[in-house]
């Protein structure tokens, strides 16, 4: 079954992607929680037509990634968190604590666009993934102190 998405997923695709799902997953889930649309003729061509004239659009967001990935080159961020004595802190940095060190900085990054390939949960270095647009990944690294 195919379905036209309406809205990025997490592991499936972007909005406006036509994905090839398994038919109860886009009955009972995708399609009636608004997550999608079935991908008929007809709906595929209006779809095209929206990513025709978005195409511009796109390419000005897609350059505005760029340029905030070239300017993110080089950049080491140093996150506080309250650790005990062996080096594990209380708890974990998350994805909000990256996305205000970011803006510290001046950079204006959603926090739901950085995930993590470690769990940082014990003092030292680590790397944040950024997805900033679809075709733009820029790794920060960081570090965890201790306070």
């Amino acid at each position: 079954m195919e379905i036209i998405l309406k809205q990025d997923i997490k592991n499936l695709g972007e909005k406006d992607d036509i994905v090839s799902v398994k038919p109860g997953y886009g009955r009972n889930f995708l399609i009636p929680k608004g997550f999608g649309i079935m991908a008929t003729s007809s709906a595929k061509k209006v779809l095209a037509e929206n990513l025709k004239q978005a195409q511009f659009k796109q390419e000005k967001i897609k350059n505005d990634a760029l340029a905030v990935a070239e300017r993110l080159e080089g950049v080491k961020l140093s996150i506080g968190a309250k650790a005990g004595e062996s080096g594990k802190i209380f708890g974990a940095v998350n994805t909000i604590q990256v996305a205000e060190a970011l803006k510290k900085l001046g950079f204006e990054v959603d926090r739901r666009r950085i995930t993590f390939e470690s769990e940082p949960k014990f003092v030292g270095e680590y790397v944040a993934n950024l997805n900033l647009h679809k075709e733009v990944k820029v790794q920060v690294p960081f570090e965890v102190i201790a306070e």
